[in-house]
């Protein structure tokens, strides 16, 4: 017989009771998880019981995947003083922007602000808090709440802000004085390598989206909608998901449920979803071609993208950022494969699509439309972030501000001023095995410098840069030895990059043209 206290566990989770027989168990009628379905017009119910000052988790990447009914549904209710922990806020009037704009949320816990102008007001006028976090620690840091975890060590951010601490969480009206800034990290170091420790996030309620759900609760995701709907699906007391689809209790195979219903109390089947397309990117049809600028600037660019283009090798998984680094795809070798990796959850990622083709559920790490190639895959954040921070990216190109000589990086953050957040940078430069590139002009602007001797910028990481790559030369950084001039342009002299470049450096015995795709 079982114990009363295996009863008792049984009915508290609406688990079958066991009967014991002489040969073997045999499970009673199955009885179905307790899971309480909403109807679109019904949203506000699912969402009544949160109060004011609850911890909200909430699902999506940009715009992708992002519990729509349930944002709208909070909205008007008013419910206020509200922290929500998510990867970004959306952007204005879309999204968790709609609870920004309407003063509802007193701190966010994001790696991204991005294009949300509202966000970054609020940050830098002292009217919101804000504890930017590492995206792939981000992720991780829900992924252990929900695994019951407390804490762990990660390389991520050693030696930054996210480590020393000094980061203003929250500024004064006059938007220069800070009334609260972050908590130095413990440190620790494991077998030669240097990792801070971080505490898991739990939340009071998970608001996610979902494809298709079955009365057990057990969910399905479309394209790259999984991002941070998988991890926050675990990591809170109350988890309630909204689906386009709900099926009958076993109609779902097994093998493809990506979220068990154990996770799962509420649902939302939700119709007429908005799927707002943040950044929408197409290819033209074929014989059609965009006219190139043909500015000073541009010719820079694409003088950078050519050289940059030759760090790809036939085979290599990659990871490219915003900007100059993903233009390199552009200039890819006809005989090299390269494989794709993009933050959001998607390995295999492929060029934009055709007009026909746009789909809102999936897009690439910049929020871009996108495709994916054959053999391509989708996972969650968490998972795409374990493949960066565990060293199975081979490659990754960024763009930066400030690069110093022993290889430091800054490209997040100008105090006071730009406010954007390190989204997955940090991560990306987090691990010995992936080889990291920077590609950037070799000037500011305003002519100041931005490969120096050490950088002023807040940090991104620390002796972590392998190779620069301007449209005046390029540079190899070795982070005890300093930089080298390996190669330079056509149209400089060695006297241009000495009097462009801030810091000192060798120049290799056998300086090379800079070679060109």
């Amino acid at each position: 017989m079982l114990t009363r206290k295996c009863q008792r566990f049984c009915q508290w989770k609406h688990l079958p009771v066991l009967k014991s027989w002489k040969r073997g168990l045999s499970l009673s009628t199955p009885v179905s998880h307790q899971v309480e379905i909403y109807k679109n017009d019904e949203a506000k119910e699912a969402v009544r019981d949160i109060k004011d000052g609850s911890t909200l988790l909430v699902g999506g990447f940009g715009l992708c995947g992002i519990p729509e009914k349930s944002i709208n549904a909070i909205r008007e209710l008013g419910t206020k003083d509200l922290t929500i922990v998510s990867n970004n806020a959306g952007i204005v009037g879309h999204g968790l922007g709609i609870l920004l704009n309407s003063n509802q949320v007193k701190k966010m816990f994001s790696s991204y602000v991005g294009e949300n102008a509202v966000f970054a007001d609020q940050y830098l006028s002292g009217d919101l808090e804000v504890e930017l976090t590492p995206q792939g620690t981000l992720a991780e840091r829900i992924r252990a709440g929900g695994a019951g975890i407390p804490a762990f060590y990660t390389p991520t951010g050693y030696g930054t802000l996210i480590h020393r601490g000094g980061m203003v969480i929250k500024y004064g009206k006059d938007g220069k004085s800070a009334l609260i800034k972050s908590a130095e990290r413990e440190s620790k170091e494991f077998d030669g390598k240097e990792y801070i420790m971080e505490r898991a996030i739990t939340g009071d309620f998970s608001l996610i989206k979902a494809w298709k759900a079955d009365r057990a609760g057990n969910l399905i995701f479309r394209r790259s909608t999984q991002n941070f709907n998988v991890p926050m699906a675990k990591a809170s007391k109350v988890t309630i998901a909204e689906v386009e689809e709900i099926v009958e209790t076993g109609t779902i195979d097994p093998d493809n449920v990506h979220v068990s219903g154990m996770y799962i109390d509420r649902i939302i089947e939700g119709v007429g979803y908005e799927k707002k397309i943040e950044k929408e990117k197409v290819r033209l049809p074929e014989g059609e071609a965009i006219g190139q600028a043909d500015t000073p600037a541009a010719r820079a660019r694409e003088r950078i993208v050519r050289r940059a283009a030759l760090e790809l090798k036939d085979g290599m998984y990659i990871n490219l950022g915003i900007g100059i680094p993903m233009m390199t795809l552009n200039c890819i070798p006809e005989n090299v494969n390269v494989i794709l990796h993009s933050e959001n959850g998607v390995l295999g990622l492929g060029p934009y699509p055709y007009k026909n083709q746009v789909d809102p559920d999936l897009i690439n790490a910049g929020k871009e439309t996108s495709t994916v190639i054959k053999g391509g895959s989708f996972f969650s954040s968490d998972e795409s972030f374990a493949m960066i921070r565990g060293g199975h990216l081979d490659l990754t190109i960024l763009g930066a501000m400030q690069v110093s000589r022993y290889g430091d990086i800054a490209n997040w953050l100008i105090p006071n001023k730009m406010v954007k957040g390190m989204g997955g940078a940090m991560d990306l430069v987090s691990s010995n095995a992936t080889n990291v590139v920077v590609t950037m002009e070799h000037s500011a602007k305003d002519g100041a410098h931005k490969i120096v001797n050490e950088c002023d910028l807040p940090l991104t990481g620390t002796r972590c840069v392998n190779r620069i790559i301007t449209e005046m030369a390029v540079f190899d950084v070795n982070p005890n030895e300093g930089l080298t001039l390996v190669e330079i342009a056509e149209g400089f002299t060695q006297d241009d990059v000495a009097k462009a470049t801030g810091c000192s450096y060798k120049v290799a015995d056998k300086l090379k043209p800079m070679s060109q795709m």
